[in-house]
Formats: C-alpha cells, structure tokens, sequence
C-alpha cells in the first residue's frame, strides 16, 4: 500500500505552510504500509512554545483554506510543547525543539519511505541543529554589560 493521492496533497500543503512559518527540520513519512489509521506523518518543530503555535495554526488555516481539510483532532494545545492534528489522511506534530529529540519520532518511522517535499520544506533540515548552535554562542558571549 502507499499513501493517496489526497494524503500527499495534504502533507505537501502542510509541509509548504510549516516551511512559511520557519519550521525546523520538516520531514514526511509514508506509513500507509505500517499503520492502517492513517497514510502519513509529517514532523516539524520549532524553538519555543510561541512559534510551534504559529506553525500549527497557519497549516490549519491553510489546509482549510487550500484543499476544505480540517483536523478532526487537536491535541497538545495548552502547553504547545507537541501539538498533534489528525486529518485522518495524515497526521501533522509539530513539536518544541527539544521534544523532538527527546521523543525521536524519526527513529519510530526511519524504516518507512520519505515523501517527497517542497523545496522550501526541504531546506528547513538542520535548522534545529544550526539554531542551537548560534544559540550556545551566544549564550558564550560576555553579558556586555558596561
């Protein structure tokens, strides 16, 4: 089995719209052969609780917008560390930087094939990686105080 027509609509609007919202590190997978509840599964991520939302609420919108989907699940919305959208089809998480290491949904599904993105989701891999870098540099720096 392989994931629908439909599914990869979904996940290449989902993907596109996590991109505009500098999500890091996007990546998709096909799972239609492994799970029979839904085709596939995008993953995103961001570095604070405030951008996650973003992410989830502009692949909301435009997947409503775009294509009529909407989620028939949200979960994870209080604290926006993992939020989870179920479309049936597919299933979008996005999630806090540092969840996405620690749960390591990329290990779960590295079996399953990759589906192909577009190019601006494809250029968010190793956003996480470089934004921690700059991160810890800065964190290095002197306070500058005067």
């Amino acid at each position: 089995m392989t994931a629908t027509d439909r599914s990869i609509e979904l996940i290449t609007a989902a993907a596109q719209a996590a991109a505009d919202k500098l999500a890091h590190d996007v990546i998709a997978y096909d799972v239609s052969d492994v799970l029979s509840i839904t085709d596939a599964f995008l993953l995103a991520s961001a570095p604070n609780d405030r951008q996650v939302k973003s992410i989830v609420d502009e692949i909301e919108e435009r997947l409503q917008k775009e294509l009529g989907a909407k989620p028939v699940r949200r979960e994870g919305d209080r604290e926006a560390r993992w939020i989870l959208l179920d479309y049936v089809d597919i299933v979008v998480h996005v999630q806090h930087s540092e969840e996405r290491v620690f749960y390591a949904l990329e290990r779960l599904w590295k079996d399953c094939p990759e589906l192909e993105l577009p190019a601006d989701a494809k250029a968010t891999r190793g956003k996480a990686e470089e934004h921690a870098r700059l991160q810890a540099a800065d964190d290095g720096e002197p306070g500058g105080e005067w």
